[in-house]
């Protein structure tokens, strides 16, 4: 009798980043270079801070993960997947951005058809796109709130609502563009609870930096289009020539040596 090997496993999904960013160079058409060459891996279930001054190239960066910007230099991939025009619709599935002001986000009648909106347009329908909204809003506590117009919620209410339009599509990342501005204080640590009970990848794009030591293990500093350090955000913190040099302050008597991370570590 002829005995045959076993086929080789594949490589499990869970060994493939959520982002892999290599040598992502652009410049805008008036010839303004906003990025040089920048690397950048992100694991699955990681929670990484994008901090930076002002024109550092943040978001010129992030919007080049879900395919807005396109035509430079370097490659982006989302979970394997590289972000090229025959794979745009998959890729802005796997890539949900909840912007700065969450009336950006919300424009239909209802907190729930709000939430419906991707994945009705990605073909759901009926009970299993009922299941996908209140589980999407029951994640970010707002299940109570499906039939209000969002425009009679509060600020604090609005963005949980925005997060859960994206995490309704099932995203592998999640960006968040300064998730806590103008958040009152018991709606950013509401928010912030809510980001840590999330099992899925977070890129944290903030100038609060006591925000990111709260939520981020891990920061990367983007400062004249290049990435200027990447390390443990309490050590990255910590070192003020480091952050004397590219513009970040934290705020007045605020010492990251003695707040530690929560829940440090992928989940």
């Amino acid at each position: 009798m002829t005995s045959t090997s076993p086929t080789p496993a594949s490589p499990s999904l869970s060994f493939v980043p959520s982002l892999d960013v290599r040598g992502l160079a652009y410049a805008y058409p008036d010839g303004h270079q906003a990025l040089f060459g920048v690397d950048l891996t992100v694991e699955r279930g990681e929670r990484v801070a994008l901090l930076g001054p002002n024109g550092a190239g943040k978001t010129t960066l992030v919007l080049h993960l879900n395919g807005i910007l396109t035509g430079g230099a370097g490659t982006v991939s989302v979970a394997g997947l590289q972000v090229a025009p025959e794979n745009l619709k998959e890729i802005r599935r796997r890539v949900g951005i909840v912007f700065q002001d969450p009336d950006d986000q919300l424009f239909m009648p209802t907190v729930r058809e709000d939430v419906a909106f991707g994945p009705a347009t990605a073909g759901q329908r009926g009970e299993e796109l009922e299941s996908t909204v209140l589980r999407a809003l029951e994640r970010v506590g707002m299940a109570e709130y499906a039939d209000r117009p969002p425009h009679h919620l509060s600020f604090g209410q609005r963005r949980r609502v925005a997060v859960a339009t994206v995490l309704a599509m099932e995203p592998e990342i999640l960006v968040l563009d300064e998730p806590s501005s103008n958040l009152d204080p018991a709606s950013r640590r509401e928010l912030a609870d809510i980001l840590r009970s999330l099992n899925v990848t977070v890129l944290m794009v903030t100038h609060d930096l006591p925000y990111a030591m709260e939520l981020c293990p891990r920061s990367v500093i983007l400062s004249e289009g290049v990435i200027a350090a990447d390390a443990p955000t309490g050590e990255l913190l910590a070192d003020e020539e480091l952050m004397r040099r590219h513009r970040l302050e934290l705020p007045f008597g605020f010492d990251p040596t003695a707040r530690p991370t929560r829940n440090p570590g992928a989940h």
